[in-house]
């Protein structure tokens, strides 16, 4: 189907610009964001702290959606190719997804590449997530009811640390939100890289790009907490709900990695979105609302189906397509 009518409207500017491999690193991050954002859901508080890691200080944006002790807690990371974004630039998502999901959200500054290359990111949010489930009282939190979520690269650093926590014994987690994810670093051209690698905001170009700009030179693309679809195992891990697009070159990467997880016994919902294009889910367009509500739904099922099983969650694989207009 043709790209959903809202978001084309925005399609043009956004495609406008030179690849990201020419354009100075500094100034791109000066631009900020090309991507238009959604107005964000008003929260009973937000608060911004600073959390003392071993690799240093890490800042953390806490949104309240209500005035309530014990809410379940998603711990979300941003996307931008591990070398953009921020919290700001994700401040809208967050805020929505608190809404819809009626839980807190704990969206994670963690650090960029190049200055910071694999596996910084992957250390920042995995201490995020333990420092969330150690303080659970002090922010207002259920310690038993601790989501990850992210998308894009963020969707990357969601599934890893869910990787890394059941490796390293806990703590539990209650579901990952796989937003259009990064499963595989340096993936070849082909299927929907190939297929969508142009004329789509994300360049197949750009996401070489941004995995040169996380590794570096190192061969980290085989490991499966840089590429999760590499795991020996997807066994052990909290159910999982992937967000897919239409038009994204990533597309085949969320999907072949729900479908790892489904074989791997895991509980699954893979929702396609079609007509749209990566980065849809933060857009003012219907489409990316409705990616919201989905994934608030699935969130609320998830908190109260269970706090770390896949008791009363049904795999879905086989129906993923979200019609876009």
């Amino acid at each position: 189907m043709p790209v959903n009518s809202e978001l084309q409207a925005m399609l043009d500017g956004m495609n406008s610009g030179p690849p990201l491999d020419q354009v100075p690193l500094e100034l791109l991050r000066q631009r900020g964001s090309p991507i238009p954002a959604d107005p964000g859901a008003s929260m009973a508080k937000v608060v911004d702290l600073t959390l003392a890691t071993p690799d240093g200080n890490l800042p953390v944006r806490i949104y309240h959606p209500r005035a309530m002790e014990r809410l379940p807690v998603l711990v979300y990371f941003h996307g931008g190719g591990f070398v953009l974004g921020s919290i700001d630039s994700h401040d809208s998502v967050a805020r929505n997804l608190a809404r819809s999901a009626d839980c807190l959200v704990v969206s994670v500054g963690y650090r960029l590449a190049p200055e910071h290359r694999f596996p910084a990111a992957v250390d920042d949010c995995t201490a995020a997530v333990r420092w969330v489930h150690s303080h659970a009282n002090d922010i207002g939190a259920d310690a038993a009811r601790i989501a990850l979520g992210g998308d894009s690269a963020g969707g990357n650093l969601a599934a890893v640390v869910a990787l890394r926590l059941r490796d390293e014994g806990g703590p539990m987690i209650a579901g990952q939100l796989l937003v259009y994810p990064v499963t595989q670093l340096r993936a070849p051209v082909r299927g929907s890289m190939a297929a969508n690698g142009e004329g789509y905001f994300l360049r197949s170009r750009d996401v070489a790009w941004f995995d040169d700009m996380y590794l570096g030179d190192s061969e980290a693309h085989a490991h499966p907490y840089a590429s999760p679809l590499q795991a020996a195992s997807l066994g052990g891990l909290a159910p999982a709900l992937v967000i897919t697009a239409e038009f994204d070159p990533l597309r085949d990467q969320g999907e072949d990695y729900a479908q790892r997880l489904q074989q791997a016994g895991v509980a699954v919902t893979l929702s396609r979105y079609d007509g749209a294009f990566h980065a849809f889910l933060g857009m003012p367009a219907d489409i990316g609302r409705r990616a919201v509500t989905e994934a608030g739904q699935w969130l609320r099922a998830c908190f109260a189906a269970s706090c770390s099983t896949n008791a009363g969650l049904n795999s879905t694989i086989g129906a993923q397509h979200v019609r876009g207009s």
